[in-house]
């Protein structure tokens, strides 16, 4: 494996790692974090299951698995569009808008220790990298 490709999954896994262990205490894991933040920023907080599917990078076995554990936890609740009965809809209860908040805040605090090292100029370089990178896997 290459030096960067090697750095770059290192970084992932204990990225992934602090998220979950900061969520744990409110039984989530990233993913479903993850939805909750899309379902946020979404119209309406709402998503169909497809466009929850495209916004996670999952497949519709995943994001069912996901949606499923979300609804029993009472932060998402799911019913069928009116003009369709076939396209699955996916809302954000009181409860996950309020949860929303609490992630966005362990979000940040783990992104803030993670690049406490860096300058700001070297934070904004980073930035541009990653987002140039970003851009040509798409």
């Amino acid at each position: 494996m290459s030096e960067c490709l090697y750095f770059v999954k290192r970084i992932h896994d204990e990225v992934e790692k602090q998220v979950n262990n900061a969520l744990h205490s409110d039984d989530l894991t990233m993913a479903q974090a993850e939805t909750l933040l899309l379902l946020q920023k979404s119209a309406e907080k709402q998503l169909s299951l497809k466009e929850l599917e495209r916004g996670l990078h999952v497949a519709q076995s995943t994001a069912a698995g996901i949606v499923s554990r979300l609804v029993q936890k009472e932060f998402i609740e799911t019913f069928v569009d009116a003009q369709d009965k076939r396209i699955k809809i996916i809302g954000m209860t009181k409860k996950g808008e309020q949860y929303c908040y609490i992630a966005e805040q362990n979000l940040e605090k783990i992104e803030v220790d993670i690049l406490s090292t860096l300058t700001e100029a070297e934070k904004s370089i980073l930035l541009i990298l990653l987002t140039k990178i970003h851009q040509s896997l798409k």
